[in-house]
């Protein structure tokens, strides 16, 4: 059947595709947070947009990185509150306990290095200024296995 050439997406895949995989993410802090904490080696770098919309912290924190912060989540974290559309954890910063909230949408990167898996999405602020960007999903393989491979949505556009 042939398809309308100036057919729109209404159905916004590219944006669902985006939301299930901050449900993995989702559901990794939520095994994090749980009374055994990170099983193994695990330990998470997550990336995300300090200006995004619902992200809250200490303002002197939040200055210093005015575009985007990484936290780590290994050995030195306390309270992991992982919610449906956003977590929240405390953190040391400079010898003090700061609590950062971090709804998943401003959530740029996601990283476990000890298994060397690796999500990146597009926040809201960059789709923002660029309709046309395509989100990319990185899946690094492990050091002993094949190279990684990046994966664009673009590839199952209609041309």
């Amino acid at each position: 059947m042939p398809q309308d050439p100036t057919s729109q997406d209404l159905i916004h895949y590219e944006a669902m595709a985006q939301d299930a995989l901050r449900g993995v993410v989702k559901a990794a802090l939520k095994r994090a947070a749980a009374p055994e904490g990170l099983p193994g080696a695990h330990h998470f770098y997550i990336t995300f947009k300090t200006d995004a919309a619902g992200v809250s912290g200490p303002v002197d924190l939040l200055s210093k990185y005015p575009d985007e912060m990484t936290i780590v989540l290994q050995h030195r974290y306390w309270d992991l509150a992982p919610g449906e559309t956003f977590f929240s954890v405390t953190l040391h910063f400079g010898g003090q306990p700061k609590r950062l909230s971090v709804p998943y949408s401003a959530v740029s990167r996601f990283y476990d290095p000890s298994v060397q898996f690796l999500l990146q999405f597009e926040t809201p602020a960059t789709e923002a200024n660029d309709a046309e960007a395509v989100p990319a999903i990185a899946m690094v393989a492990p050091a002993d296995s094949e190279p990684a491979k990046i994966v664009s949505l673009d590839q199952f556009r209609k041309k």
